[in-house]
C-alpha cells in the first residue's frame, strides 16, 4: 500500500534570475504531478556592488519575486505546499548586506551559496593564483558561509569542480575538506545534495561521493534540491540521490519550513518513481 507522499524539493528558480525558464506555477504543477508534498523557490538573491548582475534579480525586483511566489502558494493551496526561499550568495564583507536582505520578506528557507564560476569571484581568487589555491579558496569561503549564521543550508557544496572539470581531483583537497566539514558540523548547518550536477561539465551530483561520505561521518544533515531552472527537472533524480545517501550511511533526509529543519526517514519517503521499489 503506498505511503503518503511527504518529500520536498528545496531548490528551484524563476525567470527573474535571467537563466531559468517557466512560471512558478509550472514548477508547482510538476511537483504535483510527481507527488511531492512541497517545494521551496530559491531564486538567486540580489547582491551589492553590481555583483554578477546577469544571473540574479535586482533588489528592486525582490517585491515582484515575493508576490509571484505568494500567488503560486495561494493557487496551489491544498495541493502543493509552495514556500518562499532565497539562494543567497556569500562573499566576505557582504554579511551585513545579507543580514538586512533576509529581513525584507518572510523567507521560509535560506540557502547559502558560493559561486566560484562567476567573473567577479575569479577576479579576486583566481587571477594570479594557482588552480589549487583558487579551489581551496572556495572551500574556505563555503566554510565561512556556514559559520556566518546567515543560512539554513549550503548549496551544491563542491560546485568548484565545474570550473576546471578535466583537472579537478577531490583527492587534492581531502585534508582541506575534512577540516572544513569539521567546522561545518560544529556550526550546525545542513548541506545540500544537489541533483543538477549530473548535467554539468563535471557530471556527478554535488557533492560527490567522497564528500558525501565525510559528511555522513560527521552527521551533517542533508537537504535534497534539484536546482531546477526548467519545470520538468523538479524532483529530478531524487531516487538516485536517496540511494547515494543510504549507501554512505544516512538514514534521514531534511527540509526546512519557516527556517526550522524537519527530518524524514529515507525509508518513509515515497516518490512516484520509487513506488515500484517501495511498495
Amino acid at each position: 500500500m503506498p505511503i503518503e507522499p511527504n518529500m520536498y524539493d528545496s531548490h528551484m528558480h524563476t525567470p527573474l534570475c535571467k537563466h531559468a525558464r517557466g512560471a512558478p506555477a509550472d514548477y508547482a504543477a510538476e511537483a504535483e504531478k510527481k507527488g511531492l508534498r512541497g517545494i521551496s523557490f530559491t531564486c538567486h538573491s540580489p547582491m551589492p556592488f553590481g555583483w554578477n548582475p546577469g544571473a540574479r534579480m535586482s533588489i528592486n525586483q525582490l517585491p515582484q519575486y515575493v508576490a509571484m511566489i505568494e500567488k503560486t502558494r495561494e493557487d496551489f493551496a491544498g495541493r502543493v505546499d509552495v514556500r518562499l526561499g532565497l539562494e543567497s550568495d556569500y562573499m566576505p564583507g557582504m554579511e551585513s548586506w545579507l543580514e538586512d536582505l533576509h529581513k525584507k520578506a518572510d523567507f521560509s528557507y535560506i540557502l547559502g551559496s558560493v559561486h566560484p564560476q562567476t567573473q567577479e569571484y575569479q577576479a579576486i581568487y583566481l587571477e594570479g593564483a594557482s588552480r589549487l589555491a583558487y579551489e581551496r579558496s572556495y572551500f574556505e569561503n563555503l566554510t565561512n558561509a556556514a559559520e556566518s549564521g546567515l543560512f539554513d543550508c549550503l548549496s551544491h557544496p563542491d560546485i568548484v569542480k565545474i570550473v576546471h572539470p578535466k583537472q579537478y581531483d577531490v583527492a587534492d583537497h581531502l585534508d582541506t575538506i575534512r577540516r572544513a566539514l569539521d567546522r561545518v558540523a560544529r556550526a550546525g548547518i545542513a548541506m545540500e545534495l544537489n541533483t543538477s550536477g549530473v548535467n554539468k561539465p563535471y557530471p556527478e551530483m554535488n557533492p560527490g561521493m567522497e564528500i558525501l561520505r565525510e559528511m555522513a561521518g560527521r552527521n551533517i544533515p542533508v537537504v535534497l534540491g534539484s536546482d531546477s531552472h526548467d519545470a520538468y527537472r523538479v524532483g529530478a533524480d531524487f531516487d538516485k540521490a536517496l540511494d547515494k545517501l543510504e549507501s554512505v550511511g544516512y538514514e534521514s533526509v531534511s527540509y526546512f519550513l519557516d527556517r526550522q529543519r524537519h527530518d524524514l526517514k529515507i525509508s518513509e519517503v515515497l516518490l512516484p518513481q520509487l513506488q515500484t521499489r517501495l511498495i
